[in-house]
């Protein structure tokens, strides 16, 4: 990465935030970040029934939005038609609930055009992670946001997500980011420490951005902890297949009733648990499988599914949440 000095200063906040003005409240909330089933996990496609019907039970439980095509939803092992088919699929299923979708990709070609067929389809924004196989520098990561800005109509979400991208943002990097005029929001990765690091570690990264530049955080375990330090939105994985507990949660921190925030998610730990020791996208995939909202296999190979050990403790987990009366009602 470069260094911090010279053109990286971290620039004071503007007052001129573009397009953005007016769209922070998009930003705010609970979003959703699905899965994107396919077929097959080797040549199949997407299994448009089965996505829908995931879209619609988010609608239902009253998401304020839905990001489809996150890391939750395959993006990166999806072709082009395959992600425009998936927006168009969301976007008619999710009625009055906006849509995020994802546009990473590790060539800046191919980020614009999905871009292109996202807001084609009707997305009302766009998440952008800086996939990167070569690593990429500060310079060179904040040129593919600036291309992908003066492409955009609708605001654009930065996704910074090293544990997949390989790209660590400076508070620097992010706020010569956030001056652009499309960027809205900022999708932070989980924070450790407890609650006044996390506190910290919102209050630090929003001194450096425009005011009206969201943060949300992602790493769903940490989330009550980081709405009640400050953070605008929860980019959430689990509401992509759980989506009623997390909506309680945020609408307890929301309301400023921050110790029932943390005791509803303190009752989601067994899976919580389960993220620690095999990821996140693994284990909704194979929630989706327990709740029969999905087939199997669903997820894109070469990536496969919860070991067998893995799927015992998953049972385990969903027959603790359900009698405790914590999930979602299922499908019949």
């Amino acid at each position: 990465m470069t260094s911090d000095s010279g053109d990286n200063q971290i620039p004071s906040p503007s007052a001129d935030s573009g397009v953005r003005t007016g769209s922070a409240a998009l930003f705010t909330g609970l979003s959703a970040f699905p899965l994107t089933p396919v077929t097959d996990g080797a040549a199949g496609g997407v299994d448009e029934s089965a996505y829908t019907n995931l879209i619609t039970r988010l609608v239902d439980a009253g998401v304020d939005s839905v990001t489809a095509l996150g890391s939750t939803g395959s993006y990166a092992y999806l072709n082009r038609d395959e992600r425009r088919r998936v927006v168009e699929l969301a976007v008619a299923a999710a009625g009055d609930v906006p849509v995020f979708a994802g546009i990473g990709s590790t060539r800046t070609r191919d980020v614009l055009q999905h871009a292109h067929d996202a807001q084609a389809a009707g997305a009302a924004a766009l998440l952008l992670a800086p996939v990167s196989y070569q690593p990429l520098t500060e310079d060179e990561v904040y040129g593919l946001f600036e291309e992908a800005d003066a492409a955009s109509s609708v605001p654009l979400v930065v996704y910074d997500n090293p544990g997949t991208t390989h790209v660590t943002f400076t508070d620097a990097l992010h706020a010569r980011i956030a001056q652009l005029p499309h960027v809205a929001s900022i999708k932070i990765p989980p924070v450790d420490g407890g609650p006044a690091v996390i506190e910290q570690r919102v209050a630090g990264l929003r001194a450096t951005v425009p005011a009206d530049v969201t943060i949300g955080i992602s790493g769903d375990p940490v989330a009550a902890d980081a709405l009640n330090a400050g953070c605008d939105a929860w980019y959430s994985v689990l509401a992509g297949t759980l989506p009623a507990p997390c909506r309680a949660i945020v609408s307890a921190a929301a309301a400023g009733n921050a110790s029932y925030a943390v005791e509803l998610s303190n009752q989601l730990t067994p899976l919580w648990e389960l993220f620690a020791s095999y990821g996140s996208y693994r284990v909704v995939s194979a929630l989706a499988e327990e709740l029969h909202l999905v087939g199997h296999p669903n997820l894109p190979r070469p990536v496969r599914g919860l070991d067998e050990a893995g799927r015992g403790r998953l049972r385990d987990a969903v027959a603790t949440l359900r009698a405790a009366g914590i999930l979602d009602p299922t499908p019949t």
